[in-house]
């Protein structure tokens, strides 16, 4: 298993965010505070999300990713940008209704890698953690009724205090 890493530079108004290895739940919240830096920018003119090293994105990390999608949409920004390479994880982004929302590519090289900062990592407590897949999954239930259909159950055991912090799909 490859440990994820979230990476990201910022050029006149457009962030890149690049995602490696396998991004799961315990990378959110420190996502989740970029994030929300992100949309208070006054210079946020787009998003380019770059996945072409990411083996394993889970759930909850793509439910962060349809926010951007929400809160560009929300201030009348062009979709943002996603390169994906990687089959599987296409595949994934394909299931969740992401081409509806996101400019996806999938045969660009990669023209990111140099001078990327890691976001930097934030601790969270548990329950904390627990709102932050939650709400993910809510983001991506807004997307389409299929997603609803997956993971209605999931959302409702994690708001009862059951089931697993995460889902990955």
């Amino acid at each position: 298993m490859q440990a994820g890493r979230i990476l990201y530079a910022v050029h006149e108004g457009t962030y890149v965010l690049k995602l490696e290895g396998e991004v799961r739940v315990p990378l959110c919240a420190s996502l989740d505070v970029f994030l929300d830096r992100m949309f208070k920018d006054d210079r946020l003119q787009g998003v380019f999300i770059d996945l072409s090293s990411s083996s394993m994105i889970d759930s909850t990390t793509l439910g962060l990713l349809a926010k951007i999608s929400v809160f560009l949409q929300k201030h009348a920004k062009d979709k943002a940008v996603i390169l994906s390479t990687q089959p599987d994880v296409t595949r994934v982004l394909r299931s969740m209704g992401f081409e509806q929302v996101f400019m996806l590519m999938e045969n660009a090289a990669s023209a990111v890698g140099q001078g990327l900062s890691e976001v930097p990592e934030v601790s969270t407590s548990e329950s904390e953690m627990m709102n932050k897949v939650i709400d993910a999954h809510r983001t991506l239930m807004a997307m389409n009724e299929q997603n609803v259909k997956t993971f209605s159950n999931l959302v409702e055991a994690l708001e009862q205090g059951h089931g697993p912090c995460h889902q990955s799909h």
